[in-house]
């Protein structure tokens, strides 16, 4: 619900019905005197429903003289015929005019706040609350003490992980809106000297430099950090010179994992059975909606919670959660020895999923370990990839280029 619906909620508006031959010169004339008519809907060609505001409304009957057309109320609405309605209860008026006065009271102060990520979210949502918190941008806070600029400064020194950040006040909701950085290898300038170096351990399968000494050949093992092509070269003539090392090495990589699967395992399996609770929490207070425990002896909790509003972003400090109660029962599975092996083979294939994304996989192999209990399967994924990265040097280092010729 915008302003528009509020003001006219305000000033009271009637649902009426129009019926003739001339509706849209109806409708013209009451645009032509700035007559505002919404929720317009035609029921067939003579007949039309709108609603009005209270104060345009006498201004139609002359229009409708005028097209010949007929009119009727369908539905008054609005707070001054709600007055009217419930002008003798006095408690009632009472009452509406504390919630009335207690809700723009409410919509100075901040009663809920959303983090935007836009980015892989690798950003804790968590960490960003709490940063925000310590410069009094939190929950129950009143809006005029909330400097959001000093906010953003805190988020931008503490994380460098954070590329921009926004932070917007909408009704009594704080959006924290949050870019994320792409992290940026570093980068050696083509003028600038370098070598390449292996950035995992692996077996050379192929090397070509383009510029520089190559210090391996392929079938070489290389480890972490160990210099694949020097960024130097050396001439008859020209003596040693440095150079921007750059080249292709590719290497076979093996990557690794271990499950241990127990041959009886005991399983949990929803029953179907389930019992839903409620609690209220008032700002910091909850109050219990239910006394008693679920009827099962054995169950899972799902918490879900929802903090209520009265419009998109005119969130009140009143949130209802609902406990969710399942009930399951523990049976025990026994797993052949080939079963077991397979569920060790899925998982470990799950655990390395992101390391061998993109990734030419060459071989798998697979080691099993029996105990009289369980086993453990060991997945070893042999795959061919480019591990050269490049590392700056400084010319005029001599005691380096001495050693990379030694080796």
């Amino acid at each position: 619900m915008d302003a528009n619906r509020i003001l006219q909620y305000m000033n009271g508006y009637v649902d009426i019905v129009i019926e003739g031959y001339y509706i849209e010169r109806f409708i013209n004339i009451c645009n032509t005197k700035n007559i505002l008519l919404w929720n317009i809907k035609k029921e067939n060609s003579i007949v039309l429903h709108a609603s009005v505001e209270v104060k345009d409304f006498k201004s139609l009957k002359s229009i409708c003289k005028k097209t010949k057309c007929k009119m009727k109320i369908e539905k008054k609405k609005g707070f001054p015929f709600l007055v009217r309605k419930y002008r003798k209860r006095k408690i009632f008026i009472g009452l509406l005019l504390f919630i009335i006065i207690l809700i723009f009271a409410l919509s100075n102060f901040i009663w809920n706040i959303e983090i935007e990520i836009e980015g892989n979210t690798d950003i804790s949502k968590e960490e960003i609350l709490e940063l925000a918190s310590e410069e009094g941008l939190s929950i129950g806070k009143f809006k005029g003490q909330v400097d959001t600029k000093q906010v953003i400064n805190k988020i931008r020194l503490e994380r460098d992980d954070v590329a921009w950040v926004g932070i917007e006040i909408r009704g009594t909701n704080a959006v924290i809106q949050i870019v994320e950085a792409d992290e940026k290898p570093d980068i050696v300038n083509e003028d600038e000297y370098c070598n390449i170096v292996a950035d995992k351990d692996g077996m050379i399968t192929k090397i070509s430099a383009q510029n520089g000494t190559p210090l391996v050949k392929e079938g070489d093992v290389v480890t972490k950090g160990d210099i694949i092509v020097a960024g130097w070269m050396e001439g008859k003539y020209t003596g040693t010179r440095y150079v921007h090392a750059q080249g292709e090495i590719k290497a076979k990589v093996w990557y690794t994992s271990t499950q241990r699967i127990d041959l009886k395992e005991t399983q949990k399996v929803e029953t179907g059975n389930q019992e839903t609770k409620y609690s209220v929490k008032l700002n910091n207070f909850q109050i219990n909606l239910h006394k008693s425990v679920p009827n099962f002896q054995k169950y899972d909790t799902i918490e879900t919670s929802k903090k209520l509003k009265l419009f998109s972003d005119f969130y009140l400090p009143i949130e209802l959660i609902e406990y969710t109660y399942k009930e399951y029962e523990e049976i025990v599975v026994v797993h052949s020895y080939e079963e077991a092996k397979q569920i060790g083979i899925d998982k470990a294939a799950e655990d390395l999923k992101d390391k061998l994304q993109d990734k030419e996989i060459l071989d798998r192999q697979v080691n099993v370990k029996t105990e009289t209990d369980y086993i453990e399967v060991e997945v070893i994924y042999e795959v061919e990839e480019n591990i050269g990265v490049e590392q700056k040097t400084s010319e005029g280092d001599g005691e380096f280029v001495q050693n990379l010729k030694q080796e």
